[in-house]
């Protein structure tokens, strides 16, 4: 990547960020929250979500390279077509390019698209309702789902999560989390990752091992 280029993905990348994230634990699992804030562009340039048609209502392969190996992932653009059609979206607009995993659940999860790399961005919009979330709140290992605002099943943004053993994630009144798709592959480097644990030693907190979106390849 250029000098220029990564100049322009973070000045897109900051005039994307909206809100901030927080956690709740609830019972024997954990709700995956985005806590909405203001939009910072002006009014007018608000930008919105792409059309749930973009998905095309197939599946998708993708591929996130990390910095600490890659990640395949199928994306269900049948089942889940707002997500997948807002995750390519960002994906070949090189939204998520360098942006930091800043959350994890060390037995369950890790957390990422965060612009700010601090649980506090998002792409400047936000959709909903949830799609594909499992009756049974069981979130199986492999599954890559959307945060949100607790609460609020129109609040998707540009957070999701690869969860790398299985979890309950217990629904709210909005409901469960919209499953966008599975990773195929590079569940050994979340597990690593996981063992690694937290860096001030929680059950959810940000990764000891530092792990950077380098890019996303849709295919």
């Amino acid at each position: 990547m250029t000098a220029e280029t990564g100049r322009t993905h973070q000045a897109r990348r900051r005039a994307w960020t909206i809100g901030a994230l927080a956690a709740m634990i609830v019972g024997m699992g954990v709700a995956i929250s985005l806590i909405g804030g203001s939009n910072t562009r002006a009014a007018g340039d608000t930008p919105t979500p792409p059309p749930a048609a973009n998905a095309q209502g197939r599946t998708w392969d993708a591929v996130v390279h990390t910095s600490v190996g890659e990640i395949d992932l199928s994306l269900d653009g049948a089942s889940a077509p707002q997500a997948v059609a807002s995750f390519i979206h960002l994906a070949e607009e090189g939204f998520f390019d360098g942006t930091e995993c800043h959350r994890l659940l060390p037995d369950s999860l890790l957390q990422c698209g965060d612009p700010s790399g601090r649980g506090t961005g998002g792409p400047g919009y936000q959709f909903g309702p949830i799609e594909n979330a499992p009756a049974d709140d069981l979130y199986p290992a492999g599954a890559v789902a959307m945060a949100r605002v607790s609460g609020d099943g129109e609040s998707m943004g540009s957070q999701f999560f690869l969860v790398f053993d299985d979890v309950v994630l217990p629904s709210d009144d909005a409901g469960g989390y919209s499953v966008m798709g599975e990773a195929t592959s590079g569940l050994e480097l979340l597990h690593d990752i996981g063992e690694a644990g937290t860096v001030d030693g929680s059950m959810d907190g940000r990764p000891l091992t530092r792990v950077i979106i380098e890019s996303v390849e849709v295919k």
